[in-house]
């Protein structure tokens, strides 16, 4: 059985615009930390200036990468035949739902091909996705085997450039640096009004940031639990509802460290870090046999 190459995930109109909020906020709040934090006057003249700027705009470089990766990178789409195949009679001879378990190959309705274990189809990718997670707007592509590592570094950069920006706008407010003296009054009404713009930017990122932060907190915990139980939110559902077909089918549980490296890879922890392949996650590419267990 001949087979399609791997592609992206189609696009749609509601991913698209999550895209453009994604950049415009980011690009928001790296405009508001450096003209109306770092390069205030108590902040200007001092060595702290140089230094929150690179450690905010290196999260914020990674951030892109990561998000960029995820974006573009094939989440594990199930390759499609050349050729149409009638699977008239397997449909036919089927069992059902509750029999099967998540080691079974599947027969996919909608893409008329064969799945491997813990394939499911993308409603709005049309296709297959392997070992998917969900589809996410924020990235306009499937979260799947191949690009969980990216989506979930950037959950933790953004998280991270979220708890930065906090950082940063409660120190400017609990501890002003720019200390006025007396007898300065020139300018006053101008420094009046641009405390003013300041303090309106400062409270939007503030804003921002906490909303980001708390949204992607729960969505990286979520990923992390699903790693390490080595369950996707499709299959937690999908085991909730079948408990009694769950009693039948045992799950072996791998140790935590070896779920996290199948996700992550298997070079060092440091590369976990990085939106770049140290080693191929779970040893390579995932390997199936060409000839499927027929009695799906």
């Amino acid at each position: 059985m001949g087979a399609a190459g791997p592609g992206r995930c189609g696009r749609d109109p509601c991913g698209a615009l999550c895209l453009l909020l994604t950049y415009l906020s980011v690009g928001y709040a790296d405009y508001v930390i450096l003209t109306h934090i770092l390069l205030q006057p108590g902040f200007r003249g001092s060595l702290w200036c140089p230094l929150h700027a690179v450690v905010f705009n290196f999260i914020v470089v990674m951030l892109l990468a990561c998000h960029t990766r995820a974006v573009f990178a094939d989440p594990g789409m199930v390759p499609l035949p050349d050729t149409a195949i009638d699977f008239s009679d397997l449909r036919s001879n089927m069992p059902h739902k509750n029999e099967r378990s998540n080691e079974d190959w599947t027969v996919c309705n909608r893409c008329e091909t064969y799945r491997p274990p813990r394939a499911h189809h993308c409603r709005i990718c049309h296709r297959c996705v392997r070992r998917m997670d969900h589809h996410c707007p924020w990235i306009n592509n499937c979260v799947g085997e191949l690009n969980q590592k990216y989506f979930i570094q950037f959950l933790f950069y953004t998280g991270l450039a979220s708890l930065y920006a906090m950082g940063l706008v409660l120190t400017t407010w609990l501890w002003p640096m720019d200390k006025s003296f007396p007898g300065k009054m020139e300018g006053v009404a101008g420094s009046i009004s641009n405390n003013h713009v300041q303090m309106a930017h400062c409270i939007v990122l503030l804003v921002e940031s906490v909303l980001f932060g708390l949204f992607v907190t729960v969505i990286f915990y979520d990923q992390v639990v699903s790693i390490i139980t080595d369950e996707t939110p499709i299959e937690q559902l999908r085991n909730r509802l079948l408990k009694e077909a769950r009693r039948e089918v045992v799950h072996t549980r791998k140790p935590k460290i070896a779920l996290l490296r199948e996700v992550f890879g298997r070079g060092f922890v440091i590369c976990w870090f990085f939106p770049c392949n140290c080693s191929p996650p779970s040893g390579g590419a995932p390997a199936y046999s060409y000839l499927p267990n027929y009695d799906v």
